[in-house]
């Protein structure tokens, strides 16, 4: 019986209980919890130092209102981070090849930044609505071609999480059964396959990470004076 490349992005099941659950929060073990000493081992020493930069570089463009998303935004990508590179692994699964893990992360995010900058500064977010200088004419169809916009860039971020994983995983499927099936047939041609398949790895690798930053996307539709 043939069995369909698409199998591995369904939820596994245990006795019943969906272990997309375990996938979910395994990435929180897998972390040391910074100690209330002084002085920490070289471990916890290193990951302070990388969150730190990384809350850095991430917040640099956002006014010191923003700042306050620092720890929501910090803790979503380091735990989407830590799933796709999880799921990369043999006998493993990825939650966020599922579009509705994507999207339950997408909507609130994107339904937060708009509802704080219509509460806000409400004539400088519906300013985003209408460029500066439209004629006339074109003021109504810009209205709707920009709302219209708006409203779909939640699904746009959630889908293009979902395909880029999605798209990968395949391929390295699809790579690594054709190696096997060539290997007793052509190893030469098995071995060149293989090549491809160990570059499209570290690919993979680099792309469930630059993945992992989609969610950063959320902060262009907050405008640092909508904080």
């Amino acid at each position: 019986m043939m069995v369909s490349f698409f199998d591995q992005f369904a939820s596994p099941l245990y006795l019943g209980i969906p272990l997309i659950a375990i996938a979910i929060t395994l990435p929180w073990v897998l972390y040391p919890t910074p100690s209330s000493r002084w002085i920490n081992n070289r471990l916890i020493t290193v990951q302070g130092w990388l969150i730190n930069r990384f809350t850095n570089q991430l917040m640099l463009p956002l006014n010191m209102g923003g700042h306050k998303w620092a720890l929501l935004l910090v803790s979503l990508m380091i735990f989407l981070i830590t799933i796709n590179m999880l799921g990369l692994l043999p006998y493993t699964f990825t939650p966020t090849t599922q579009l509705s893990l994507n999207m339950g992360f997408a909507v609130p995010l994107w339904l937060a930044t708009v509802i704080i900058g219509m509460r806000n500064q409400p004539t400088v977010a519906l300013g985003h609505l209408l460029p500066e200088g439209t004629p006339i004419p074109l003021i109504p169809v810009l209205i709707i071609i920009e709302t219209i916009s708006l409203f779909i860039r939640p699904l746009a971020l959630g889908v293009r999480l979902t395909a880029n994983l999605t798209a990968g995983h395949l391929l390295i499927q699809l790579i690594a059964t054709a190696v096997f099936v060539l290997l007793p047939m052509m190893p030469t041609v098995a071995i060149l396959t293989a090549t491809v398949l160990f570059l499209l790895t570290l690919l993979e690798v680099a792309v469930a990470m630059i993945q992992s930053l989609c969610i950063r996307t959320l902060l262009k539709f907050m405008p640092p004076e909508n904080v």
